[in-house]
């Protein structure tokens, strides 16, 4: 199994409305590691490790308009894992 790292952007109204605390809950039932931070230009980055079918699951999840707030888009890049992250972490 091949795994993975996805850097995602999402866009929309995601601060201060439950959204990083929301894809760290998918992303630990999903068995991904990593991390979500507010950005200061009002994105949400989410950085995920893990299999690629997890991770593409979480960018589905993102995308899906079942999210806290409103997303109004989300760009993503892959590349391969790091392995370095443990856990998944609301920074």
């Amino acid at each position: 199994m091949t795994e993975v790292r996805l850097t995602a952007w999402v866009r929309g109204r995601v601060q201060g409305v439950g959204f990083r605390w929301w894809t760290r809950a998918r992303a630990l039932e999903l068995g991904l590691v990593g991390w979500a931070r507010n950005a200061d230009d009002g994105r949400v980055e989410v950085v995920a490790e893990g299999s690629e079918e997890a991770a593409g699951a979480l960018l589905e999840l993102l995308r899906s308009g079942r999210t806290p707030g409103r997303v109004d888009g989300v760009v993503e890049r892959w590349s391969a894992a790091k392995g370095n992250l443990s856990g998944f972490v609301e920074r």
